[in-house]
């Protein structure tokens, strides 16, 4: 088997237009579908889907399911996840720095990434 780059394996673990979002958004909490959904424009319910597998079966994100009526499935940083946070803060302040120099367009990111 072919060795990859290790920012090949990065990019394969976190790279697209999605993954780094999902996981900026589950740093603070767990969260639900719905939430996510709501928190990333322009997502349609089969990429979240797709996208959110992707992390589980790698390790990034668990899934949990409620024995409830209607039943309820919260998504979250699994330890490993939580390894990458500090990467995504960096990407945070990046942007920031970026923006200030450049454009002055974005809004920061949330105080600091929990974690």
């Amino acid at each position: 088997m072919k060795k990859i780059s290790a920012i090949e394996m990065a990019m394969k673990l976190v790279g697209g237009k999605y993954k780094c979002l999902i996981l900026y958004h589950l740093s603070s909490r767990a969260k639900r579908t719905r939430d996510l959904l709501s928190l990333l424009d322009g997502i349609s319910p089969k990429v979240l889907t797709e996208q959110l597998r992707q992390l589980e079966a790698d390790g990034l994100v668990s899934r949990k399911t409620f024995a409830e009526v209607p039943p309820r499935v919260e998504y979250a940083l699994t330890d490993e996840g939580r390894t990458f946070v500090p990467v995504l803060q960096r990407l945070c302040d990046w942007g920031w720095e970026y923006d200030q120099r450049h454009g002055q367009t974005v809004q920061p990111c949330a105080a600091r990434i929990d974690g």
